[in-house]
Parts: C-alpha cells; structure tokens; sequence
C-alpha cells in the first residue's frame, strides 16, 4: 500500500503539471537574487500570461518541466488507485472537504508553495509513513494553509480571488473580517461553520503578532501571523489527499509536524480552554514518533536538535511538552536522539535526561 500511495503521488504531480501547463505555452528559466525559478509562458484569450511553478534546483520539477509535454494524466487510474488505498483502511477526507482542498489545489496554491497543515496533513502520513491512524484523530471542521511572506512576495502570480474559488464548492462563504483589521480577512466561513484559514509565520517582532498580513499570492487574502510556523513548514514535502483521483498537496515533514505539535500542545495548555486540542497535539505527536522512531530516527532527532538549539523560550516549551508524552513515546524518541548524537559524537543535553530522575526532582 506504502508503494501504492507512492506511485499514485507521482501520478498526481504529473495530473498537476496537466491541467496548470498546457503545451501550447512553454517554459523559461528566470534568476532572481543567484537562484532560478522556472515559469511557464501561456496564452489564454488572445493574452500572453506568465506562471510560476516552481526552483530550477527542485530535480522532480526540473525533470517535468523538461518532459511535460508527454506526460498524460491517468484519472482513471488515479481514482481506482485511492479506492484501492482507502479500501486497505489509509484515511480520506470527507467529501466536502476533498472537493474544496481540490478546487485549491486546481486553483494553484500548492503550486505556488503554499502548505496544508493540521489535522488534514496529518491524514498524509498514513501513505508516507506506511502506519495506520486511528480515526478518532483526523476529524476536523477547518482547513488551515500556511505560506511563508517572502514566497508571497515573490513568485510574482497570484490565486484567483479566494472568495470566487470557496464559493465554487460552496456558494455560502464568506469572509470573516480580523479583529485587528476588519478591512482585511485571513479566514473564510460557511453558513455550517466550516472554516478555511490562511497563516504566515512570525519571526519579527511581537508588534507583528495578531495583526494579518498582506499575501499578494493568495487571491486577496490575508494571513494570520504564528510564532513556530517556520520550523513546521520549513522544507515541506509532498503528499496526497485520497480523494476523488488523488489530490496533490504539500505537508510539513512528518518529523516537523511531530516536534511542532510537542511545542503548540505545551503552549495550548497554558489556556483552559485549549486543553482538548493540547491532548489531541500530544497524541498525534505520540503517533508519528511511533512511526519514525524506528527507521527514520535521524529525520526525527534532527528535528529535535534543530528545534532545541532555537533559543530558551523553545527550549522551555519542547520541555513542556515532552514531560507530557506517554512513556512509551518519550523513551522512543529519547532513543532516537541518543543514538543520532553517537553518530554526531554529542549525545549530550537536548532536554533528556532519566525521567524518573527529573520528575523527582
């Protein structure tokens, strides 16, 4: 199943390139500040248009750009490989939700580098990690995708108007004005609640925090600043949804998901009324280190390690929040960094010490 959901990824990419890039346009190689980014040049109603699509130094799509004319999408295929793969019990969206992360990804904003992140990323892992998730853990009401500003700034093209692309699915979205700024809005609501909500990461200075922030990108919205999303959607990857005949998204690695959820779940706490999600934080964390423990323990210890030598403030919350795994988690990851810093020849600190020792203490 684990090769399956592999193959079908590749097949999605390839749909991707399909529908975005017909071959009457063509590609071109453009250099900004030392590094190249490809674009694809089209024509639509008698008008010249100009597409990103993503680095030069990205092999997988370098090696599509170079062939994309002979690539043909299989939906055929596609959709009797994710009936195939939802059968063997990996998670799928519920069909609302499928049809909305697909009218997103048709519209073109995780070609442009935007990240799904929260619970509906963490149905991805199933594929990628080859583990089963228990479905009391992947149900959620909201959709939240995060892209970095500097990205938004750049790539030079946008989504069409956000709102338009909602109401294809749903004609009863609407914006939901900021607190901060009513004339903006980072977040778009149904008449059944359903919540779509784009993020930015906020490495700045605190002035920034809960102010949106312009996103020339993303067809008009705005996005809502967060402390920490760099470190999760830094160096994403791709993955599937298992819906219709696959849509193609991008994730944070797993092993940024798992050591991120430990920091959010240890700030949640600290409110009474986020103590629900804290646990949910905790156990989807517990998961992925289950998962990764084993065979991709350096991904999961680099993760750490990075995260860790970041400063006191994430150094108190990772301590929070590892205090609060089960112990089955905690001596598996404990073991994961132990056995990357023999490889590194410094197995020492990071926040681990005999458990039994610190809680007495």
């Amino acid at each position: 199943m684990q090769t399956m959901f592999a193959d079908l990824e590749q097949r999605c990419l390839d749909a991707e390139f399909d529908a975005a890039f017909p071959a009457t346009g063509s590609f071109s190689n453009k250099e900004r500040k030392g590094r190249g980014y490809w674009y694809f040049q089209g024509y639509k109603d008698g008008h010249r248009y100009s597409r990103y699509v993503g680095p030069a130094d990205d092999p997988e799509i370098t090696a599509r750009v170079e062939r994309f004319r002979d690539l043909k999408a299989d939906f055929t295929e596609r959709r009797r490989m994710v009936s195939a793969l939802k059968a063997a019990g990996l998670p799928s969206p519920d069909a609302f939700t499928g049809d909305l992360a697909e009218a997103l990804w048709q519209a073109g904003v995780f070609r442009l580098r935007g990240v799904l992140v929260g619970t509906l990323a963490f149905q991805c892992y199933a594929g990628l990690l080859g583990v089963r998730l228990p479905a009391a853990h992947l149900r959620t009401g909201d959709m939240d995708i995060a892209q970095f500003h500097s990205v938004s700034i750049s790539v030079e093209d946008s989504l069409p108007p956000i709102l338009d692309v909602l109401r294809q699915v749903d004609a009863s979205f609407q914006e939901v004005p900021h607190q901060a700024d009513a004339r903006q809005a980072t977040a778009f609501r149904n008449r059944k609640g359903f919540l779509v909500e784009f993020l930015v990461p906020n490495t700045g200075k605190d002035e920034y925090q809960g102010k949106p922030t312009a996103m020339p990108a993303l067809g008009g919205a705005a996005a809502q600043p967060l402390r920490f999303l760099d470190f999760l959607i830094h160096t994403p990857v791709r993955s599937v949804l298992l819906h219709a005949g696959g849509v193609p998204v991008r994730v944070p690695a797993p092993e940024r998901y798992a050591v991120h959820k430990l920091i959010v779940a240890a700030r949640r706490r600290a409110d009474p009324s986020g103590r629900l999600k804290a646990d949910k934080d905790l156990i989807q964390a517990g998961i992925l280190i289950d998962a990764m423990a084993r065979r991709h323990h350096h991904d999961l210890a680099d993760a750490w390690i990075e995260a860790w030598l970041r400063g006191p403030k994430w150094r108190e919350s990772l301590s929070e929040g590892l205090s609060r795994l089960p112990d089955a988690q905690w001596d598996l990851l404990a073991d994961a960094i132990q056995r990357a810093g023999r490889q590194t020849q410094n197995s020492d600190g990071f926040g681990f010490q005999k458990r039994n020792s610190a809680e007495e203490a």
